[in-house]
């Protein structure tokens, strides 16, 4: 209980950390005339290549070949969160697509695009009597399926004018060198460098967050900059916190309930829901830069993310402790 409530707390002052990042855009913006005595961008490029070549090397291959015969849990998690939740912000697209709030919509799908997240997918499992083993798998192939499926998705919608070719070269180019090649070295390494990583997997995840913070603080301080806030109607942000909450709790109980037609144990049940609803912020930082994003839309595609990731991490970590308290209680 001490080590849950050590994670738990590190997640809260990451929160706080996030929250400060956005005060320090607001007081002290990083301007561009700032690059020649920090290029904050070309650190951020490099460290989004670090986080996935490390992303790479610390993926557990055995676990992950350990679990490939559940194949139905992972197909209705993988489903979920490619599909399922994507589908759902689908059908109101014909009432958004020639509105002036086009944009909000997309940066809702784009969350709905994204892969689920890894550690604290794993550790609310965990928590709840799940199946571990199966998170650990979902988690982790989520990230490498979001590689190709979240910019598939989102080149639906995006790039619609005439130079929409010469954007996805570059789109592609950038998944290519800063995501999709720095994995594939990971992976080739993973068998040499697996303990090392392991050993020091506090301070490779302080690294994550780092990068995090600064990719926040970079586009909220080029939304500052550029006033981007000051035609952004206060409701927007209302809307896309109702949008997103209501969101979660749609994915969270079809899920649960495709599991429970499907006839899944209680353990798988609960990996199911939990892998199947959750969304990363690692992902949604990292292809927020990636996808070609427009500098004065980045924060707007960051919000909705920021505002799920805070949620998820709150109200499922309470969910998490009532289930395994609901088990133990059926247990005795």
């Amino acid at each position: 209980m001490k080590l849950m409530a050590t994670i738990f707390s590190k997640q809260n002052i990451f929160l706080l950390l996030l929250i400060t990042m956005v005060l320090m855009a607001k007081m002290i913006p990083f301007h561009e005339s700032y690059n020649q005595y920090f290029n904050l961008s070309a650190f951020i490029d490099w460290g989004i290549a670090v986080i996935f070549l490390l992303y790479g090397l610390k993926l557990n291959l055995k676990e992950v070949a350990k679990d490939v015969t559940n194949w139905k849990l992972h197909l209705l998690i993988q489903s979920t969160t490619f599909l399922i939740f994507p589908f759902l912000v689908f059908i109101s697209y014909p009432f958004i697509k020639d509105s002036e709030y086009f944009n909000i919509w997309l940066s809702i799908f784009f969350l709905a695009s994204l892969p689920s997240t890894v550690s604290s997918s794993v550790v609310m499992v965990s928590i709840a009597r799940g199946n571990v083993t199966s998170a650990i798998f979902n988690a982790s192939v989520s990230g490498i399926i979001g590689i190709v499926m979240t910019p598939l998705l989102m080149s639906f919608f995006m790039n619609s004018d005439s130079s929409s070719s010469d954007n996805n070269g570059e789109i592609f180019q950038q998944l290519l060198l800063k995501v999709l090649l720095p994995i594939i070295i990971g992976i080739i390494f993973n068998p040499l460098l697996k303990k090392l990583v392991t050993k020091y997997s506090n301070i490779i995840n302080e690294f994550d967050r780092l990068i995090i913070l600064l990719i926040v603080y970079e586009s909220f301080s080029a939304a500052f900059v550029q006033h981007v806030f000051s035609a952004v109607p206060s409701f927007v942000f209302l809307v896309l916190a109702f949008s997103v909450i209501f969101l979660f709790f749609a994915v969270y109980h079809l899920t649960k309930l495709l599991a429970e037609k499907m006839k899944f144990k209680t353990q798988d049940v609960i990996t199911a829901t939990f892998c199947g609803s959750k969304k990363s912020l690692v992902h949604g930082s990292l292809f927020v830069l990636v996808l070609g994003i427009a500098d004065d839309q980045k924060v707007l595609f960051l919000l909705p993310v920021m505002i799920y990731h805070s949620f998820q991490l709150f109200y499922v970590s309470w969910l998490a402790n009532r289930i395994a308290k609901q088990e133990a209680l059926r247990v005795d």
